[in-house]
Protein backbone atom coordinates (compact mmCIF):
# COMPACT_ATOMS: atom_id res chain seq x y z
CA UNK A 1 0.00 0.00 0.00
CA UNK A 2 1.38 3.65 -0.92
CA UNK A 3 1.96 6.06 1.91
CA UNK A 4 0.04 8.52 0.61
CA UNK A 5 -3.00 6.44 0.42
CA UNK A 6 -2.16 5.01 4.12
CA UNK A 7 -2.33 8.87 5.33
CA UNK A 8 -5.42 9.25 3.69
CA UNK A 9 -6.91 6.40 5.55
CA UNK A 10 -5.30 7.82 9.24
CA UNK A 11 -6.11 11.34 8.25
CA UNK A 12 -10.04 9.96 7.19
CA UNK A 13 -10.20 8.32 10.39
CA UNK A 14 -8.93 11.16 12.72
CA UNK A 15 -11.55 13.72 10.67
CA UNK A 16 -14.13 11.63 12.19
CA UNK A 17 -12.54 11.12 15.45
CA UNK A 18 -11.76 14.82 16.03
CA UNK A 19 -15.36 16.03 14.79
CA UNK A 20 -17.77 15.84 18.16
CA UNK A 21 -20.79 15.67 16.13
CA UNK A 22 -19.54 12.75 14.20
CA UNK A 23 -18.28 10.90 17.60
CA UNK A 24 -22.14 11.41 19.15
CA UNK A 25 -23.70 10.22 15.82
CA UNK A 26 -21.09 7.20 15.34
CA UNK A 27 -20.14 6.25 18.83
CA UNK A 28 -23.22 7.16 21.06
CA UNK A 29 -26.59 7.39 18.56
CA UNK A 30 -26.27 3.66 17.05
CA UNK A 31 -25.69 2.24 20.91
CA UNK A 32 -28.52 3.91 22.35
CA UNK A 33 -30.78 2.74 19.12
CA UNK A 34 -30.01 -0.92 19.85
CA UNK A 35 -30.91 -0.43 23.23
CA UNK A 36 -34.45 1.60 22.79
CA UNK A 37 -35.19 0.22 19.44
CA UNK A 38 -35.08 -3.59 20.39
CA UNK A 39 -37.83 -3.09 22.86
CA UNK A 40 -39.98 -0.45 21.17
CA UNK A 41 -39.79 -2.42 17.47
CA UNK A 42 -42.80 -4.43 16.70
CA UNK A 43 -44.08 -6.82 13.76
CA UNK A 44 -47.14 -6.67 12.13
CA UNK A 45 -49.11 -10.24 11.29
CA UNK A 46 -50.85 -10.46 8.45
CA UNK A 47 -51.57 -13.22 5.27
CA UNK A 48 -50.26 -15.81 7.39
CA UNK A 49 -48.71 -19.21 5.73
CA UNK A 50 -48.96 -22.03 7.72
CA UNK A 51 -48.44 -25.99 7.06
CA UNK A 52 -50.50 -29.02 8.51
CA UNK A 53 -49.44 -32.61 8.73
CA UNK A 54 -52.76 -34.42 9.07
CA UNK A 55 -51.80 -37.84 9.97
CA UNK A 56 -55.81 -38.61 11.35
CA UNK A 57 -57.48 -37.84 8.14
CA UNK A 58 -60.49 -38.38 9.69
CA UNK A 59 -63.64 -36.17 9.49
CA UNK A 60 -62.82 -34.20 12.60
CA UNK A 61 -59.11 -33.66 11.51
CA UNK A 62 -60.44 -32.50 8.11
CA UNK A 63 -63.14 -29.95 9.80
CA UNK A 64 -60.37 -28.67 12.06
CA UNK A 65 -57.97 -27.84 9.29
CA UNK A 66 -61.11 -26.36 6.79
CA UNK A 67 -61.67 -24.02 9.91
CA UNK A 68 -57.78 -22.51 9.61
CA UNK A 69 -58.68 -22.65 5.65
CA UNK A 70 -61.87 -19.91 6.57
CA UNK A 71 -59.62 -18.07 8.57
CA UNK A 72 -58.97 -14.53 7.18
CA UNK A 73 -55.25 -14.50 9.47
CA UNK A 74 -54.06 -17.64 6.89
CA UNK A 75 -53.33 -16.51 3.45
CA UNK A 76 -52.07 -20.42 2.36
CA UNK A 77 -52.28 -23.90 3.76
CA UNK A 78 -49.51 -26.17 3.12
CA UNK A 79 -50.38 -29.93 2.82
CA UNK A 80 -47.21 -31.75 4.35
CA UNK A 81 -47.10 -35.73 3.58
CA UNK A 82 -44.47 -36.72 6.53
CA UNK A 83 -43.17 -35.43 9.46
CA UNK A 84 -39.77 -35.20 7.70
CA UNK A 85 -41.26 -32.25 5.50
CA UNK A 86 -42.08 -30.21 9.31
CA UNK A 87 -37.88 -29.11 9.59
CA UNK A 88 -37.71 -28.06 5.90
CA UNK A 89 -41.02 -26.15 5.64
CA UNK A 90 -40.38 -24.07 8.83
CA UNK A 91 -36.62 -23.68 8.19
CA UNK A 92 -36.98 -22.09 4.24
CA UNK A 93 -39.75 -19.40 5.99
CA UNK A 94 -42.27 -21.21 3.52
CA UNK A 95 -44.90 -21.43 6.49
CA UNK A 96 -44.80 -19.80 10.03
CA UNK A 97 -46.06 -22.68 11.73
CA UNK A 98 -46.87 -25.98 11.39
CA UNK A 99 -50.14 -28.01 12.84
CA UNK A 100 -49.32 -31.66 13.51
CA UNK A 101 -52.76 -33.53 14.12
CA UNK A 102 -51.49 -36.76 15.50
CA UNK A 103 -52.94 -40.50 14.46
CA UNK A 104 -54.85 -40.99 17.39
CA UNK A 105 -56.83 -37.65 17.30
CA UNK A 106 -60.17 -38.95 16.50
CA UNK A 107 -60.48 -42.39 18.14
CA UNK A 108 -59.29 -39.93 21.20
CA UNK A 109 -62.07 -37.44 20.66
CA UNK A 110 -64.54 -40.88 20.63
CA UNK A 111 -63.36 -41.86 23.86
CA UNK A 112 -63.88 -38.49 25.36
CA UNK A 113 -60.02 -38.20 26.32
CA UNK A 114 -58.30 -34.92 25.36
CA UNK A 115 -56.77 -35.10 22.29
CA UNK A 116 -53.46 -32.75 21.46
CA UNK A 117 -52.58 -30.67 18.78
CA UNK A 118 -49.02 -29.42 17.92
CA UNK A 119 -48.65 -25.92 16.93
CA UNK A 120 -44.84 -25.94 15.83
CA UNK A 121 -43.71 -22.17 15.39
CA UNK A 122 -40.59 -20.00 13.60
CA UNK A 123 -39.40 -18.15 16.92
CA UNK A 124 -37.36 -16.07 14.03
CA UNK A 125 -40.59 -13.79 14.47
CA UNK A 126 -41.48 -14.30 18.02
CA UNK A 127 -43.79 -11.48 17.86
CA UNK A 128 -45.83 -13.25 14.67
CA UNK A 129 -45.33 -16.79 16.08
CA UNK A 130 -47.37 -15.36 19.74
CA UNK A 131 -49.96 -14.02 17.74
CA UNK A 132 -50.42 -17.16 15.09
CA UNK A 133 -50.80 -19.14 18.28
CA UNK A 134 -53.23 -16.81 19.79
CA UNK A 135 -55.14 -17.36 16.20
CA UNK A 136 -54.79 -21.41 16.66
CA UNK A 137 -55.78 -21.47 19.83
CA UNK A 138 -59.19 -19.32 19.35
CA UNK A 139 -59.87 -21.59 16.23
CA UNK A 140 -59.53 -24.90 18.50
CA UNK A 141 -61.51 -23.23 21.60
CA UNK A 142 -64.67 -22.77 19.20
CA UNK A 143 -64.38 -26.30 18.12
CA UNK A 144 -63.51 -27.41 21.39
CA UNK A 145 -67.28 -25.88 22.32
CA UNK A 146 -68.69 -27.21 19.80
CA UNK A 147 -68.02 -30.44 20.09
CA UNK A 148 -68.13 -30.21 23.90
CA UNK A 149 -71.74 -29.64 23.34
CA UNK A 150 -72.72 -32.38 21.08
CA UNK A 151 -70.96 -34.88 22.88
CA UNK A 152 -71.51 -34.00 26.64
CA UNK A 153 -68.03 -33.68 27.22
CA UNK A 154 -66.82 -31.61 30.17
CA UNK A 155 -63.37 -31.39 29.07
CA UNK A 156 -61.80 -29.61 26.49
CA UNK A 157 -61.42 -32.48 23.87
CA UNK A 158 -58.80 -30.69 21.93
CA UNK A 159 -55.21 -29.15 23.26
CA UNK A 160 -53.17 -27.21 21.41
CA UNK A 161 -49.50 -27.70 22.43
CA UNK A 162 -47.26 -24.97 20.97
CA UNK A 163 -43.54 -25.39 20.55
CA UNK A 164 -41.43 -22.93 19.63
CA UNK A 165 -38.32 -23.25 17.16
CA UNK A 166 -35.33 -20.84 16.88
CA UNK A 167 -36.62 -19.00 19.99
CA UNK A 168 -37.96 -21.51 22.53
CA UNK A 169 -39.37 -18.56 25.26
CA UNK A 170 -40.52 -16.62 22.58
CA UNK A 171 -38.51 -13.82 23.83
CA UNK A 172 -39.29 -10.47 21.20
CA UNK A 173 -35.68 -9.35 21.48
CA UNK A 174 -34.59 -12.99 19.83
CA UNK A 175 -36.42 -11.90 17.07
CA UNK A 176 -35.97 -8.05 16.71
CA UNK A 177 -32.26 -7.46 17.35
CA UNK A 178 -30.90 -9.46 14.72
CA UNK A 179 -33.01 -7.58 12.43
CA UNK A 180 -32.27 -4.41 14.00
CA UNK A 181 -27.83 -5.39 13.85
CA UNK A 182 -28.18 -5.10 10.16
CA UNK A 183 -30.62 -1.70 9.99
CA UNK A 184 -28.04 -0.43 12.52
CA UNK A 185 -25.13 -1.38 10.22
CA UNK A 186 -26.62 0.28 7.12
CA UNK A 187 -27.12 3.06 8.95
CA UNK A 188 -23.57 3.50 10.40
CA UNK A 189 -21.78 2.25 7.00
CA UNK A 190 -24.25 4.68 4.83
CA UNK A 191 -23.61 8.16 7.14
CA UNK A 192 -19.78 7.47 7.36
CA UNK A 193 -19.13 6.75 3.57
CA UNK A 194 -22.01 9.33 2.35
CA UNK A 195 -20.38 12.53 4.89
CA UNK A 196 -16.63 11.73 3.52
CA UNK A 197 -16.65 14.15 -0.14
CA UNK A 198 -19.28 16.41 0.72
CA UNK A 199 -17.38 17.13 4.11
CA UNK A 200 -14.02 17.89 2.10
CA UNK A 201 -15.87 20.38 -0.06
CA UNK A 202 -17.96 21.79 2.26
CA UNK A 203 -14.77 22.41 4.72
CA UNK A 204 -13.08 23.67 1.46
CA UNK A 205 -9.91 20.91 1.44
CA UNK A 206 -11.63 18.93 -1.38
CA UNK A 207 -9.18 20.66 -3.63
CA UNK A 208 -6.10 20.14 -1.81
CA UNK A 209 -6.97 16.81 -2.18
CA UNK A 210 -7.34 16.53 -5.70
CA UNK A 211 -3.76 18.16 -5.97
CA UNK A 212 -1.99 15.75 -3.84
CA UNK A 213 -0.08 12.81 -5.00
CA UNK A 214 -2.88 10.08 -5.14
CA UNK A 215 -5.36 9.27 -8.02
CA UNK A 216 -8.84 9.97 -7.97
CA UNK A 217 -9.67 5.96 -7.63
CA UNK A 218 -6.92 5.95 -4.33
CA UNK A 219 -8.61 8.72 -3.16
CA UNK A 220 -11.96 6.94 -3.25
CA UNK A 221 -9.94 3.59 -2.38
CA UNK A 222 -9.24 5.78 1.01
CA UNK A 223 -12.54 6.81 1.80
CA UNK A 224 -13.98 3.24 1.75
CA UNK A 225 -11.44 1.92 3.28
CA UNK A 226 -11.96 4.05 6.64
CA UNK A 227 -15.53 3.89 6.39
CA UNK A 228 -15.32 0.34 5.93
CA UNK A 229 -13.03 0.42 9.57
CA UNK A 230 -15.52 2.41 11.07
CA UNK A 231 -17.83 0.59 10.32
CA UNK A 232 -16.54 -3.11 11.34
CA UNK A 233 -15.92 -1.06 14.60
CA UNK A 234 -19.27 0.00 14.86
CA UNK A 235 -20.88 -3.33 14.50
CA UNK A 236 -19.18 -5.10 16.51
CA UNK A 237 -19.96 -3.12 19.31
CA UNK A 238 -23.19 -3.76 18.29
CA UNK A 239 -22.73 -7.66 17.96
CA UNK A 240 -21.75 -7.53 21.81
CA UNK A 241 -24.17 -5.42 23.09
CA UNK A 242 -27.08 -7.42 21.62
CA UNK A 243 -24.97 -10.69 22.91
CA UNK A 244 -23.65 -10.25 26.32
CA UNK A 245 -25.87 -7.02 27.49
CA UNK A 246 -29.69 -8.10 25.33
CA UNK A 247 -28.31 -11.98 25.61
CA UNK A 248 -29.28 -12.80 21.73
CA UNK A 249 -27.62 -16.12 21.19
CA UNK A 250 -24.86 -16.33 18.37
CA UNK A 251 -25.87 -19.98 16.95
CA UNK A 252 -24.18 -19.43 13.73
CA UNK A 253 -20.41 -19.03 12.87
CA UNK A 254 -19.41 -15.24 13.47
CA UNK A 255 -16.79 -15.90 11.05
CA UNK A 256 -19.18 -16.12 8.24
CA UNK A 257 -21.06 -13.23 9.62
CA UNK A 258 -18.28 -11.13 9.45
CA UNK A 259 -17.05 -12.57 5.63
CA UNK A 260 -21.10 -11.61 4.78
CA UNK A 261 -20.76 -8.31 6.59
CA UNK A 262 -17.65 -7.21 4.72
CA UNK A 263 -19.44 -7.83 1.08
CA UNK A 264 -22.92 -6.14 2.62
CA UNK A 265 -21.01 -3.32 4.18
CA UNK A 266 -18.66 -2.18 0.41
CA UNK A 267 -22.08 -2.46 -1.20
CA UNK A 268 -23.67 0.29 1.02
CA UNK A 269 -20.19 2.15 1.21
CA UNK A 270 -20.38 1.73 -3.02
CA UNK A 271 -23.90 3.89 -2.28
CA UNK A 272 -22.94 6.23 0.36
CA UNK A 273 -19.89 7.02 -1.56
CA UNK A 274 -22.06 7.69 -4.67
CA UNK A 275 -24.56 9.89 -2.87
CA UNK A 276 -21.15 11.77 -1.47
CA UNK A 277 -19.74 12.49 -4.72
CA UNK A 278 -23.10 14.06 -6.09
CA UNK A 279 -23.83 15.91 -2.78
CA UNK A 280 -22.14 19.55 -2.72
CA UNK A 281 -22.69 20.11 1.03
CA UNK A 282 -23.55 17.95 4.03
CA UNK A 283 -27.02 18.41 4.21
CA UNK A 284 -27.47 17.10 0.58
CA UNK A 285 -25.64 13.95 1.93
CA UNK A 286 -27.58 13.46 4.83
CA UNK A 287 -30.81 14.01 2.74
CA UNK A 288 -29.47 11.40 -0.23
CA UNK A 289 -29.16 8.74 2.22
CA UNK A 290 -32.06 9.27 4.20
CA UNK A 291 -33.49 8.82 0.62
CA UNK A 292 -31.95 5.24 0.33
CA UNK A 293 -32.67 4.31 3.70
CA UNK A 294 -36.25 4.55 3.79
CA UNK A 295 -37.24 2.74 0.84
CA UNK A 296 -34.35 0.23 1.70
CA UNK A 297 -35.08 -0.87 4.72
CA UNK A 298 -39.50 -0.82 4.24
CA UNK A 299 -38.56 -3.38 1.42
CA UNK A 300 -35.80 -5.10 3.33
CA UNK A 301 -38.07 -7.40 5.33
CA UNK A 302 -37.35 -6.74 8.61
CA UNK A 303 -40.71 -4.86 9.84
CA UNK A 304 -42.43 -6.38 7.03
CA UNK A 305 -42.32 -9.72 6.04
CA UNK A 306 -41.27 -9.73 1.77
CA UNK A 307 -44.11 -12.88 1.39
CA UNK A 308 -46.39 -10.10 1.65
CA UNK A 309 -45.90 -7.69 -0.77
CA UNK A 310 -46.71 -7.99 -4.48
CA UNK A 311 -45.10 -9.99 -6.83
CA UNK A 312 -43.44 -7.02 -8.81
CA UNK A 313 -42.52 -5.44 -5.35
CA UNK A 314 -40.77 -8.96 -4.65
CA UNK A 315 -38.91 -9.10 -7.53
CA UNK A 316 -37.74 -5.50 -6.77
CA UNK A 317 -36.54 -6.10 -3.29
CA UNK A 318 -34.04 -8.52 -4.83
CA UNK A 319 -31.71 -5.50 -6.08
CA UNK A 320 -31.92 -4.03 -2.04
CA UNK A 321 -28.41 -5.37 -0.38
CA UNK A 322 -30.39 -4.88 2.93
CA UNK A 323 -33.16 -7.81 2.15
CA UNK A 324 -30.07 -10.07 2.00
CA UNK A 325 -27.98 -8.94 4.85
CA UNK A 326 -31.45 -9.19 7.16
CA UNK A 327 -31.51 -12.90 6.56
CA UNK A 328 -27.87 -13.86 7.02
CA UNK A 329 -28.20 -11.29 10.16
CA UNK A 330 -31.14 -13.19 11.45
CA UNK A 331 -30.20 -16.69 10.36
CA UNK A 332 -26.34 -16.46 11.95
CA UNK A 333 -27.50 -15.07 15.51
CA UNK A 334 -30.43 -17.64 16.00
CA UNK A 335 -29.59 -20.62 13.75
CA UNK A 336 -26.61 -22.14 12.15
CA UNK A 337 -27.30 -20.76 8.75
CA UNK A 338 -26.38 -23.23 6.80
CA UNK A 339 -23.17 -22.08 4.07
CA UNK A 340 -25.15 -22.85 0.99
CA UNK A 341 -28.03 -20.33 2.41
CA UNK A 342 -25.21 -17.66 3.17
CA UNK A 343 -23.89 -18.20 -0.56
CA UNK A 344 -27.33 -17.48 -2.01
CA UNK A 345 -27.22 -14.55 -0.81
CA UNK A 346 -23.67 -13.56 -0.44
CA UNK A 347 -23.37 -13.39 -4.64
CA UNK A 348 -26.34 -11.00 -4.97
CA UNK A 349 -24.56 -8.89 -2.67
CA UNK A 350 -21.01 -8.93 -4.23
CA UNK A 351 -22.63 -7.97 -7.38
CA UNK A 352 -24.57 -5.17 -5.66
CA UNK A 353 -21.25 -4.23 -4.05
CA UNK A 354 -19.34 -4.13 -7.74
CA UNK A 355 -22.07 -1.87 -8.82
CA UNK A 356 -22.11 0.53 -6.34
CA UNK A 357 -18.14 1.14 -5.84
CA UNK A 358 -18.19 1.18 -9.92
CA UNK A 359 -20.62 4.00 -10.53
CA UNK A 360 -19.21 5.88 -7.24
CA UNK A 361 -15.56 5.60 -8.99
CA UNK A 362 -17.31 6.66 -12.81
CA UNK A 363 -19.26 10.28 -10.59
CA UNK A 364 -16.31 10.74 -8.57
CA UNK A 365 -13.41 10.91 -11.62
CA UNK A 366 -16.42 12.67 -13.99
CA UNK A 367 -16.76 15.33 -10.96
CA UNK A 368 -13.16 16.19 -10.53
CA UNK A 369 -12.70 15.84 -14.06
Amino acid sequence: MRTALWSLIVKELLANWRDRRNRVILLIAPMIQVLVFSFAATQEVKNVPIAVLDQDRSVLSRELISRFEGSPQFSEIIRLANVAEIAPAIDSREALAVLHIGQDFSRRLAARQPAQIQLLLDGRRSNAAQVVQGYAVEIVDRMNAEVSELGGVRDPPGLVVARTWFNPNSDTLWSTVPGLFAILTTSVAMMVSALSVARERELGSFEQLLVSPLASVEILAGKAASALLIAVAETSTIMLIAMYVLGVPMEGSMLLLYAAMLVYLLSIIGIGLFISALASTQQQAIIGSFMFLAPAILLSGYATPVSNMPDWLQTLTLLNPVRHFVVIAKGSFLKDLPIDVIAAHLWPLALIAAATLSAATWLFRFKTA
